[in-house]
């Protein structure tokens, strides 16, 4: 997955006469901070170096976790066609470029974020994002949100992993009250950010939501330590992404975890693919999640004709549409 060209080419323009040694510097600094999810008081995007760093290294990836997240929400609530925008903790806007490219009816966007570097680098991207109306809001989510309108699609991405547990589930409880729609939660897909994930779940649950997206079902969750739920989207890597991460590859697996709930019930998967299908001649094994809370493998053999060709088109997080298509 690559970013939409309007966006890439505005990348490429702010981050026009950038030194790369600074660059790599300040990714090197957000890299730590992120995968020691370090809650210290400070921003992670606190200043311009460390958003363009963000732009250069982790902008890509985000992006392709959202994108993929908002796919499966299209898939099984296709009537869904927002309007509004309510993305907290936007960073320097990777949603609002996601939300726009997955559902065209969006018209306005008001995006929270605490750090005034984000701010400024997302209003400058923004300029060319097919919204209409984007208004961006200073707002520190550990101290309580301000009064805000209700949304269509309100969507919390690469958030809770800053904040405290007690503060998220304070969080989660404000954002499901402010979305008349849909309510989208992004994690990174480690075992912490899926923990994390079945709070909000537990939570939302509770509070009547219907679950659109991964879960095929609201029970409680069948999978238990050391394994998790998670996916990954592979993300092709630019040049100075490349230079700026010191790496050769010319692409990376962004892994993460999502949750969607709504407010009118969709159409879930009867089942999802846990982790990448493994093969061998003639046949093709899934680890599927399935409506009735179960977790089990399913072995398809070239012999069962209709199901072995539709086990093939299958990756890691996509959905089944009913059971009867695997047999």
């Amino acid at each position: 997955m690559e970013l939409p060209p309007a966006l890439r080419q505005a990348v490429d323009r702010l981050l026009e006469g950038t030194s790369l040694s600074e660059l790599q510097k300040a990714a090197r600094l957000l890299s730590s901070r992120y995968r020691a999810e370090i809650r210290d008081g400070r921003l992670h995007l606190d200043d311009r170096l460390a958003v363009k760093a963000y732009l250069a290294t982790r902008l890509p990836a985000t992006y392709a976790a959202i994108r993929a997240s908002l796919d499966e929400i299209a898939y099984a609530h296709p009537n869904f066609s927002p309007r509004a925008l309510l993305d907290v903790g936007a960073g320097p806007g990777s949603v609002l470029w996601a939300a726009a490219d997955c559902w065209p009816t969006l018209t306005d966007a008001l995006m929270l974020e605490a750090s005034a570097a984000a701010r400024e680098v997302g209003e400058q991207l923004g300029d060319t994002a097919p919204v209409a109306t984007t208004r961006w809001l200073s707002a520190d989510i550990t101290r309580g949100l301000p009064k805000l309108p209700q949304a269509d699609l309100v969507t919390l991405s690469y958030v809770l992993d800053e904040i405290a547990p007690a503060e998220a589930d304070v969080l989660v409880d404000r954002l499901w009250s402010l979305t008349a729609g849909v309510l989208v939660v992004i994690e990174p897909g480690t075992p912490a950010g899926w923990r994390r994930i079945l709070a909000a779940r537990e939570r939302l649950t509770r509070s009547g939501a219907h679950l659109l997206a991964p879960c095929p079902h609201t029970a409680p969750c069948p999978l238990a330590p050391p394994d998790w739920c998670h996916f990954a989207r592979r993300v092709a890597r630019s040049r100075l992404h490349r230079l700026t991460k010191g790496g050769d590859v010319p692409w990376e697996d962004e892994k993460y975890i999502f949750l969607a709930a709504s407010r009118q019930p969709g159409e879930p998967a009867a089942a999802r693919v846990l982790a990448p299908p493994r093969t061998a001649k003639g046949m093709i094994t899934l680890k599927l999640c399935r409506a009735d809370a179960s977790v089990a493998d399913r072995t398809v053999t070239k012999r069962e004709g209709l199901a072995f060709r539709a086990a093939r088109r299958l990756d890691w997080g996509d959905s089944v549409g009913t059971d009867g298509d695997l047999g």
